[in-house]
């Protein structure tokens, strides 16, 4: 029996209308309006629940309303919400301190999303090729690679459909193979000045680097004298099973951009270098709102959480259920070709070209997914999804899926 999404409400008649009138159409909505949560559980406006395995794109770590969230914004919203970087705060001191021992050795410039945060390590890298590389300034990235949409960050990212209408975009970036040394290897010069790459590409279809190879690209870095930059965006914050997604190889970058959860769904980014790439000055960068005391006091909570709750172990031993459970779907029949990523940051691949029908079929089911393309379908949920929700998600999908064969 196929499930439809339920009709359109009222309510959301209302809002969609609204939507229309003020909004600009940049996105392919779903057809519910969510008004709130609790954990990994999101509710609409006409009442109706949803397991929510998406989070905000990767962003609520911590599942909707948790505590410590809650606790960090009323607190610090009492003492002070915003004040420039034009004066010292102690919240920005402690969400730099704690970011930094969950990585490497190094300073943070702090921002307010990923595009923000790709865009710093590209500035730092050409800076540093002024400095180091004798005014080397191309940057080697990936065929798949999705870094923002900012026109640096989208001059970085390889998929045409983001970048033709917005042409021409800055120069100084090369695109090849991802996954493979030898392709990176090839497109280096003497204009080289960095290799930017995500360890796990996740807008288009979660796939994931192979260990090997991203220690054949610091092994590059290190040989040529170049610097490794890695996008951590969608992959930090302890959603693969490790911090970062790079400790899984056991290597260190000398940049890296983060954001999504690092402030448990209020807007934050960062980017973190290393003593050898450390090269902005005062006047090279800076940001408004980048590390207000807010977002800061957020951030410092939720990596407090993370830790305490032990939720970097909890994506490890969840993700592999939830990864083990998805494959016992295609066992059964279910049209799953693979199932790939690492934690809980999965994409389930079906034989057809049905995901976004799969999407909506699942919202029927009380279930959030989110369709990449027309054949995958991306499970981030929060860190806190325990077993049985897992295993919930799985039946839910499992139900969509007949739905829809």
């Amino acid at each position: 029996m196929r499930v439809d999404p339920p009709p359109a409400s009222a309510a959301f008649s209302a809002i969609e209308e609204r939507a229309l009138g003020v909004l600009m159409p940049t996105y392919t909505r779903q057809p519910v309006a969510l008004r709130e949560g609790r954990g990994c559980v999101v509710r609409d406006v006409d009442g109706r629940e949803y397991l929510d395995m998406v989070a905000g794109i990767a962003v609520n770590v911590l599942g909707h309303g948790h505590p410590a969230v809650l606790r960090a914004i009323e607190e610090q919203s009492r003492r002070l919400v915003h004040v420039s970087n034009l004066y010292y705060s102690e919240p920005q001191l402690e969400a730099a301190e704690k970011l930094v021992a969950t990585a490497f050795p190094s300073r943070v410039f702090l921002a307010n999303s990923g595009t923000e945060a790709v865009e710093g390590a590209i500035k730092l890298a050409r800076k540093w090729g002024r400095l180091h590389r004798n005014g080397a300034s191309t940057i080697v990235c990936a065929r798949g690679a999705f870094h923002g949409r900012t026109m640096g960050a989208l001059a970085a990212t390889a998929n045409r459909r983001y970048r033709e209408p917005f042409e021409p975009l800055p120069r100084g970036f090369v695109h090849v193979a991802y996954d493979d040394v030898a392709a990176v290897e090839a497109a280096i010069d003497p204009g080289t000045v960095a290799i930017l790459m995500e360890p796990i590409e996740g807008e288009s279809g979660v796939t994931p680097m192979r260990d090997e190879t991203l220690r054949g690209l610091r092994r590059l870095c290190d040989e040529h004298g170049l610097l490794l930059l890695l996008d951590e965006v969608q992959t930090g914050m302890g959603r693969t099973g490790r911090w970062w997604a790079h400790q899984h190889a056991g290597v260190v970058p000398d940049v890296m951009s983060v954001a999504k959860g690092i402030a448990g769904g209020l807007p934050m980014g960062a980017v973190l270098a290393g003593p050898r790439a450390d090269c902005l000055e005062v006047g090279d960068h800076g940001s408004t709102f980048g590390g207000g005391p807010l977002a800061c006091a957020v951030a410092a909570a939720v990596l407090d959480t993370i830790r305490a709750d032990d939720l970097v172990l909890n994506a490890h031993r969840t993700g592999e259920r939830l990864r083990d459970a998805l494959l016992g779907l295609a066992r059964g029949g279910a049209p799953i070709a693979e199932v790939r990523g690492r934690g809980l940051m999965l994409g389930v691949v079906l034989r057809d070209e049905i995901a976004p029908q799969v999407a909506a079929a699942a919202l029927g089911r009380g279930l959030i997914v989110n369709a990449i393309g027309r054949s995958v379908l991306r499970l981030v949920p929060p860190l806190i999804l325990t077993a049985g929700e897992a295993d919930e998600a799985v039946r839910r999908l499992g139900l969509a899926l007949e739905d829809v064969a």
